[in-house]
């Protein structure tokens, strides 16, 4: 099983993760995870902190040669924040901001401040996230497996692909700083964005994840929670300000009727085939071959310049909330936060239907996985007394 933890907080010393149950035998270098961290950090839209952190990794264990070990990959990055806060008292926080952890925080734990649910809520703390899934991403990337994510949709403005291939809108969404790939929407966005800022508020939006060349048959329908589209859900749903998911067009699907809703299978050649990926992947919790397709929600984020109503903890009043550093529109900078989520999710699952230690191991038994065609699908053709 693979497993990650993370550890720190915003303007704490410094992010920790490690990461277990990585195979031996594949490289791994602080260049490759450097790469997504510095996505993590562009934006339109992203606020001051971006200006002050220049993340970088370091590898402190599980990598020796450039290469894994098989042991637990543990990772840090320095929070340069951290020497304006060190050793210096900080102002009481006692208001707590409608849509963040401040309150339901202070509740759980019986804090006596408000900051330290800040500290660890905080979406600073996906830096070490995107650390693991930068491995992860590399992982699947040795068997031809790609990860990758854009913008649809910032406030009202709605972005129209029109069959455009998925790897191209990868490419042109990271040469854009709204990541979106249709460059007459990515101004609009601009624009409302830039309208935001003017108004002291925040925009949220619709993000798209998509996996390609992905095999048959990760996931299972035998437990619950062994459903591949029920632990993506999870994954995405556990990123800060993310509010709502789906896979595929399921909620256009709950529109249509049954006959158009599905996507129907025919045969090129012996290879099972179908016109439509409206499933957005899987089927009965299991990877069908299709590029897996999400699509998530996130919220405009709690911390705005323009005040809110709230009560003040300590007076015991009505007040208005104070602004703590924070984007503006943090959707495009979700990107590959959400990216490094599926990218755990699906090597997850691809360890576990192949097993195995080492690349070695690996790599001859993924190639050897069935596929859906007929001849990995012999049918005997006979009746059969499933129960006595």
């Amino acid at each position: 099983m693979l497993r990650f933890l993370t550890a720190g907080e915003s303007h704490g010393p410094s992010l920790t993760a490690i990461l277990d149950g990585m195979p031996a035998g594949f490289s791994v270098t602080t260049e490759i995870i450097n790469k997504e961290l510095a996505r993590r950090q562009q934006g339109y839209g992203s606020g001051g902190r971006m200006k002050i952190e220049k993340d970088t990794v370091q590898i402190l264990s599980g990598v020796m040669s450039g290469e894994t070990t098989g042991a637990p990959i543990a990772m840090l990055v320095q929070n340069d924040d951290h020497v304006k806060w060190k050793g210096k008292a900080i102002e009481p926080m006692t208001a707590p901001r409608p849509g963040h952890a401040d309150l339901t925080g202070a509740v759980k734990y019986g804090y006596k401040d408000l900051r330290p649910a800040l500290e660890r809520a905080s979406a600073r703390e996906t830096t070490m996230r995107v650390a693991v899934g930068a491995v992860c991403k590399h992982f699947l990337s040795q068997f031809g497996i790609i990860v990758g994510g854009y913008v649809s949709s910032i406030g009202e403005i709605q972005a129209d692909f029109d069959n455009m291939p998925y790897e191209k809108r990868f490419k042109l969404a990271e040469e854009s700083d709204v990541r979106c790939p249709i460059e007459s929407s990515a101004s609009k966005m601009r624009d409302e964005i830039e309208k935001t800022i003017h108004g002291k508020n925040t925009l949220g939006g619709i993000l798209e994840i998509v996996v390609l060349n992905m095999p048959v048959g990760l996931g299972s329908f035998m437990q619950w929670d062994k459903r591949l589209e029920a632990k993506l859900a999870m994954a995405i749903m556990s990123v800060q300000a993310i509010k709502g998911v789906e896979v595929g067009d399921a909620f256009e699907n709950a529109k249509r009727l049954g006959t158009q809703a599905h996507d129907p299978m025919m045969l090129e050649e012996t290879n099972i085939h179908r016109s439509t990926n409206r499933a957005g992947g899987t089927e009965g919790g299991i990877s069908n071959g299709q590029p897996i397709i999400i699509r998530a929600a996130m919220k405009p984020i709690a911390t705005t310049l323009l005040p809110q109503p709230t009560v003040d903890l300590a007076s015991g009043t009505e007040s208005p909330t104070k602004y703590e550093r924070s984007d503006f529109c943090p959707v495009p900078r979700a990107v590959p936060i959400l990216e490094t989520m599926v990218a755990f999710v699906i090597a997850d699952a691809l360890i576990e239907k192949i097993g195995g230690d080492s690349m070695n191991e690996m790599k001859p038994r993924f190639e050897s996985l069935r596929k859906a065609t007929l001849e990995d699908l012999p049918m005997d053709n006979i009746p059969h007394i499933f129960w006595e």
